[in-house]
């Protein structure tokens, strides 16, 4: 586990959490401290979210807990009724994600018996903790899933890209080679994560500007083509080398492989305005991938055995990796087009102000 920026804001919201409490005479501060790291939210939108759900369940919570408390005192019984009941409320309202700091916030007030000034006081804790995580998450280094979502494609790809090149060759050791294939599959996982955030911030933060919409479907195909490249080494994996094989198939294989990453890597330079678009060395790419692909595929299927039929299962796989960077590819190509054109409207707008300031100087 590395240290980032939301280790660092948990222990900034701790820290002004407890510094309020103190400002505020009230005790024991370990509750908003508490608030804080429970508050702590992977972006905005969530944390606005987390925010709005926690005001609304902690204060129904209190209110539970006091009414329990002056009724029942606070009998451990009673505690665990009370638990149980605002557990049920909360998954009822949609607010699972709440549950951990209402219940903290219920045991606290029902230890005051129905005491209203000693509740009030334990939901003031969990309201400072709350509103502590929540300004520091959007004051210091706000979370920014898209330019984090694309630095994780770039690196994901180039530990993909490596063992892709390796896995036919069989030149990486084998317990170091699977220890890097877990920990791909670990890191499309939490890129998979970081998109739902991404998309999530654009939709419910009323972000729908076409631009915005263009980048979110481009980064979804990315993601997917890293999926399908996953796949690839699976299928390699599971089927290639149980295979009988002739002489020049593993040459076959692996030429494909290298087409298919330097494709791979072509798109992504594209998309960083590194390439241009349209290029005559991405159409060849694109062409010879998909033909190589079509001509493998056919040959082990018309083959007998099933040795034959294992091959041919890594070829379709790879025919389907090769059909999706095919479709990123026209997504990017398309996004740079739609670049182009915006610039030269605006070139074109530029101009036509500047004649009619000169016509009007006139």
């Amino acid at each position: 586990m590395t240290f980032g920026a939301r280790m660092l804001k948990t222990g900034i919201a701790v820290t002004l959490a407890l510094y309020l409490s103190s400002w505020l005479n009230l005790a024991p501060s370990v509750i908003a401290a508490v608030a804080a790291i429970f508050a702590m939210q992977p972006s905005i939108y969530r944390s606005w979210r987390y925010f709005l759900d926690q005001i609304q369940t902690n204060t129904l919570g209190a209110v539970i807990a006091m009414l329990a408390g002056y009724f029942f005192s606070s009998e451990p019984i009673a505690v665990g009724l009370v638990c149980i009941l605002v557990i049920m409320i909360c998954l009822k309202l949609n607010m699972g994600d709440t549950i951990g700091l209402t219940l903290v916030t219920v045991i606290s007030v029902m230890e005051a018996s129905g005491q209203w000034d000693f509740a009030l006081n334990r939901f003031s804790l969990s309201i400072i903790g709350i509103v502590s995580a929540f300004l520091i998450n959007i004051l210091v280094i706000p979370p920014k899933p898209k330019q984090q979502l694309y630095g994780q494609i770039h690196g994901i790809f180039d530990q993909m890209s490596l063992l892709l090149r390796t896995s036919i060759t069989d030149e990486m050791k084998e317990n170091i080679f699977r220890d890097e294939k877990n920990k791909l599959e670990g890191d499309i996982r939490a890129l998979s994560d970081k998109y739902v955030l991404f998309e999530e911030e654009h939709k419910k933060m009323k972000r729908n500007s076409f631009n915005e919409s263009r980048h979110l479907v481009v980064y979804k195909q990315m993601l997917h083509a890293l999926e399908k490249g996953r796949e690839v080494l699976e299928t390699i994996e599971d089927h290639y080398f149980q295979s009988e094989r002739i002489s020049n198939t593993d040459q076959d294989f692996i030429v494909e492989i290298e087409m298919l990453t330097k494709f791979h890597e072509h798109i992504l330079l594209k998309f960083d305005h590194k390439l241009k678009p349209n290029t005559t060395e991405a159409l060849l790419m694109e062409e010879s991938s998909d033909e190589f692909i079509k001509g493998t595929l056919k040959c082990y299927i018309e083959q007998e055995g099933k040795a034959s039929y294992r091959l041919a299962i890594v070829a379709a796989s790879m025919y389907d990796y090769g059909l999706q960077l095919n479709r990123l590819n026209r997504l990017v190509d398309n996004n740079h087009r739609y670049d182009e054109d915006k610039d030269e409207a605006k070139s074109n707008s530029v101009r036509w102000w500047k004649k009619l300031n000169k016509l009007w100087k006139r």
